[in-house]
């Protein structure tokens, strides 16, 4: 996902968009020019592919961790991640096919790339003890979950449709929720 997180970026800073990696949006002068009519621009459908791909991946996280959570407060969050996380999903591949069949097919390409940080986590959530699940869990999810806020982030500063860009922001705000509750949650004595 690191490798999906740079080529945005890259993408983001070739377009000469600035500021980034800050909490607030670049200034509409440096954004590329909105999306008319409903169409999705090319930093757009990038930003959804890569999306759907990380979505993907965090529900093959959550479904591992819903067979062997033992705390029902974490086991609550991830079913609420499952819960929230499906239903962007199925607005973001709508959306892709909206935008027609070359960003149909970029996400399809995203679904196969970028799985290392993923697929390392869960090779870690998998081999855990049965005791350091919950903790386990928590720390792969909420490394995850930050990637995804800092994706978010970056469409928010550079997408140019209204739609997504307001995907992305609630993506980043509930991304950053989850991850300071799941901090509270790891720290928490368990009994």
């Amino acid at each position: 996902m690191r490798r999906l997180l740079a080529a945005l970026l890259a993408v983001l800073l070739t377009a000469g968009v600035a500021g980034c990696g800050g909490g607030s949006p670049a200034p509409a002068a440096s954004r590329p020019a909105p999306a008319v009519d409903g169409t999705t621009s090319g930093i757009d459908a990038l930003f959804l592919a890569m999306m759907v791909a990380h979505t993907g991946q965090t529900l093959e996280i959550v479904a591992v961790g819903l067979d062997r959570v033992t705390d029902p407060e974490v086991r609550t969050l991830i079913a609420a991640v499952r819960a929230t996380e499906t239903d962007e999903l199925a607005t973001m591949r709508g959306w892709l096919r909206e935008a027609g069949p070359s960003a149909s097919a970029a996400a399809a390409r995203h679904d196969h790339t970028g799985h290392s940080d993923a697929a390392a986590g869960l090779a870690r959530l998998r081999a855990a003890p049965a005791a350091d699940v919950d903790r386990v869990l928590l720390d792969v999810l909420a490394a995850h979950q930050r990637t995804a806020a800092a994706l978010a982030r970056a469409q928010v500063a550079a997408g140019t449709s209204e739609r997504v860009r307001d995907l992305a922001a609630r993506i980043d705000r509930s991304r950053t929720a989850e991850v300071a509750l799941m901090a509270k949650l790891a720290a928490a004595p368990r009994g």
